[in-house]
C-alpha cells in the first residue's frame, strides 16, 4: 500500500534499531532523510541499498512536491531522521501535514527516542512530562521562556547545546530555583553514556564547563506547595501599580497578562509578599 513511513532510527547503538523499521527500509522505493550521509552509514551496515534523498530544514519546502508526486505515482517512501523518530526537533512536519492532505497514509514505525529512554532512567515522576525542544538561544528570551515554565508541575523534557548548557543551567537556577531536580543524560545509547542527578545549583557547578556530547536535561515540575520566587523587577511593578491606586486582583491578572504566569499564584505571592503588603 502506498504510504509515508516514519521510521525511527537508533540514537547512538545501531542494534536498537527494530526488525520492522529494518524490513520497511528494506521494501520502500524511497528513502527520505535529514543527513543522507550519516544515513547512508546506517544502510551500509544493514546491508540495504535504496535510493536517498535529502529532506532538511532548509531545503523541505522544496522538496515537498517531488516526494508527493511519488506517492502519487504508487511509490513507498520512508523518511528517517539523523537518530531517533523523525519530526521530534527534526524536520518533517511539513511533509506529513502535505502528505496527510493529499490523502496518502501515514504510518509510523516507532523505536529509539532519546526523549523517553532519558526520562525513563532519570529517576523523575513519569505520568507526566512536557517536551520543549531547544530553548531560546538568547539570554533575556531565554529567562522569560523559563519563567513562563516555572509553576508546571510536569517533569521539563529538553535539548541544548553543549556549548549553552552551562548558561541555561545558570538561567534555571534564576528562574526555577537552586533546589529544583536537574538530571542530565549525555551520550545516550553510546559507549560513554552518562546520567547525571542533583540540584540545579549543583548542575550549574558540574556542567559550568560542559564536556562534548549530546544531552537531554530534564528538571523536575513544581511542587504544589512549593514557593514561587518572582524576579525584583515584579516586585517594583507591583508597587508602582499599587501606588498608582490598583488593587491587588488587578495588579494580579495585569501581571499574568505581562508574564504568562499563572494569575492565581502571582495573587498569593503578592499576599506573602512583605515588601508589597507593607507599603502603604
Amino acid at each position: 500500500m502506498t504510504a509515508l513511513y516514519l521510521v525511527s532510527t537508533p540514537i547512538g547503538n545501531l542494534e536498537d534499531i527494530t526488525l520492522r523499521a529494518l524490513r520497511v527500509l528494506r521494501e520502500v522505493d524511497l528513502i527520505a532523510a535529514e543527513d543522507t550521509r550519516y544515513s547512508a552509514r546506517l544502510l551500509r551496515h544493514y546491508d540495504i541499498s535504496k535510493k536517498i534523498v535529502s529532506l532538511h530544514e532548509h531545503n523541505e519546502t522544496r522538496k515537498i512536491g517531488a516526494i508527493l508526486h511519488a506517492l502519487d505515482q504508487g511509490r513507498t517512501v520512508a523518511l528517517i531522521s539523523d537518530a531517533g523518530t523523525p519530526l521530534l526537533s527534526d524536520p518533517g512536519y511539513k511533509l506529513v501535514r502535505a502528505a496527510i492532505n493529499a490523502g496518502h497514509e501515514i504510518v509510523p514505525v516507532p523505536g529509539p527516542s532519546s526523549i523517553l529512554a532519558a526520562l525513563v532512567a532519570s529517576g523523575l515522576p513519569t505520568d507526566r512530562f512536557l517536551f520543549l525542544g531547544f530553548p531560546p538561544r538568547k539570554a533575556a528570551a531565554r529567562v522569560e521562556w523559563l519563567r513562563k515554565l516555572a509553576s508546571e508541575s510536569a517533569t521539563l523534557i529538553l535539548f541544548e547545546s553543549p556549548r549553552r548548557l552551562a548558561a541555561l543551567l545558570h538561567d534555571v537556577v534564576a528562574t526555577l530555583g537552586p533546589e529544583r531536580p536537574v538530571v542530565i543524560a549525555r551520550e545516550l545509547t553510546k559507549m560513554h553514556e552518562t546520567f547525571w542527578r542533583g540540584q540545579a545549583k549543583e548542575a550549574a557547578r558540574a556542567f559550568a564547563d560542559p564536556p562534548p556530547g549530546e544531552v537531554v536535561v530534564m528538571v523536575g515540575g513544581a511542587k504544589a506547595d512549593e514557593k514561587r520566587e518572582f524576579p525584583p523587577e515584579m516586585t517594583e511593578a507591583a508597587l508602582a501599580m499599587k501606588e498608582g491606586g490598583l488593587k491587588t486582583s488587578e495588579i494580579a491578572r495585569l501581571l499574568a497578562q505581562l508574564t504568562g504566569c499563572r494569575r492565581r499564584e502571582i495573587y498569593r505571592w503578592l499576599l506573602s509578599e512583605q515588601s508589597f503588603v507593607g507599603k502603604s
